[in-house]
């Protein structure tokens, strides 16, 4: 899940309910998928089965 972006930028990743890092980028999302397990993450970021976006749209990060 990515939480809603933070004032200074990035947004908040969890996977399974553990915070696993901020992601400012796409890449910073299927980097974090890839050591979650997930090797071919970048087709996942629209697919809301796997990637769940909260507080604005998919792909937005905020400041910056």
């Amino acid at each position: 899940m990515l939480h809603a972006p933070r004032g200074t930028g990035g947004r908040r990743m969890t996977i399974r309910g553990e915070i696993i890092g901020v992601a400012y980028s796409d890449a910073d999302v299927v980097e974090f998928l890839r050591q979650a397990g997930l090797p071919d993450g970048g087709r996942l970021l629209d697919d809301p089965g796997w990637v769940e976006w909260r507080g604005a749209p998919a792909r937005e990060y905020g400041a910056g």
